[in-house]
């Protein structure tokens, strides 16, 4: 799944799920390239880096933008090859989901669930 660097109006670009996370990061561009290698994810749109090298906003849908992942272990893995750390390996929880977390190179911490079958 290759990135799109295509920049195209905001106002053209769907807004997907009801959770919408918005990180704010030094080196967007690289992130979310990151971001595409570790959970595949598609860039909707990206402004250009202006003179100082800074981008001010690039979109990404993640899984649909859905809060939820299925099969935890594959996503878990995949950030993990890509160059995650582990915090917390994929665990049957209490709350009857499994739950894992992990911290992306830019320094962002991520939590994963999944419905246990």
């Amino acid at each position: 799944m290759a990135a799109t660097t295509e920049t195209k109006p905001a106002a053209n670009v769907a807004v997907k799920g009801g959770v919408v996370t918005y990180l704010n990061v030094d080196g967007a561009l690289k992130a979310a390239e990151f971001y595409r290698r570790a959970f595949g994810a598609e860039q909707a749109m990206a402004y250009p880096p202006d003179d100082k090298g800074r981008t001010m906003h690039v979109h990404l849908y993640i899984n649909g933008s859905s809060v939820m992942v299925d099969d935890i272990e594959a996503w878990w893995q995949r950030a993990i090859d890509a160059g995650a750390t582990p915090v917390m390996p994929p665990t049957d929880m209490f709350w009857g989901d499994r739950y894992a977390q992990l911290r992306d190179p830019f320094g962002v911490a991520w939590a994963m669930n999944q419905r246990k079958r």
